[in-house]
């Protein structure tokens, strides 16, 4: 048990602050905003005293679910123009401004496959691609599940598929299923015995 605790330990050292490595932002430009997301230009001053520049993507986050029945999870087929193919992914949607993460979770999980969950307990968190964007992702996992109406948003399609979680976990090892958010919560369910 003590292991356990040492090598936590040594991952929050790990994330301590390094002088040698903070980046001080010197000015900051929007670049472009829109309603999902806004760019940044950033100057940012490095610790050797040289200056750079990071464009920033500042993007309100998301939150997702893994919603699991008799061995099977469920995911919603859709096309993704920003890559130009049909994805498989777990229920989700951005957060609204002044929203709880898990009430964001909840409200997608109906509104995209009808599923009502009595509970949602936090799975994991993550930043996607935090060399440009914040973008916080929150998954959570649906316990007591029951089937209600689903409402998806005007100018969304999308059709539900239910995947044998072995399968799904198959299909992330051969590259089928690669939404992040996807892969993280499906193995990070499996991993703590939620699937």
């Amino acid at each position: 048990m003590g292991e356990k605790n040492e090598g936590l330990d040594a991952v929050r050292r790990a994330l301590e602050v390094d002088p040698a490595m903070v980046e001080r932002v010197v000015s900051a430009e929007a670049e472009w905003e829109g309603a999902i997301f806004t760019v940044e230009h950033l100057r940012v001053g490095l610790s050797d005293g040289s200056l750079a520049w990071r464009e920033v993507v500042r993007h309100h986050g998301g939150a997702g679910v893994v919603a699991a029945v008799g061995g099977r999870v469920c995911l919603v087929r859709q096309y993704r123009v920003a890559l130009g193919r049909m994805t498989l992914e777990i229920p989700a949607g951005k957060v609204d401004p002044g929203e709880a993460r898990d009430v964001c979770a909840a409200r997608e999980l109906t509104e995209e496959t009808g599923l009502v969950a009595e509970r949602l307990e936090l799975l994991t968190e993550s930043y996607g691609a935090p060399g440009f964007t914040d973008e916080h992702t929150s998954v959570y996992f649906a316990h007591g599940l029951r089937q209600g109406s689903a409402r998806l948003d005007e100018g969304e399609f999308l059709n539900v598929v239910w995947v044998g979680v072995d399968d799904a976990v198959a299909a992330i090892r051969e590259g089928l299923i690669q939404d992040a958010k996807t892969v993280e919560g499906i193995l990070a369910a499996k991993a703590f015995g939620m699937l």
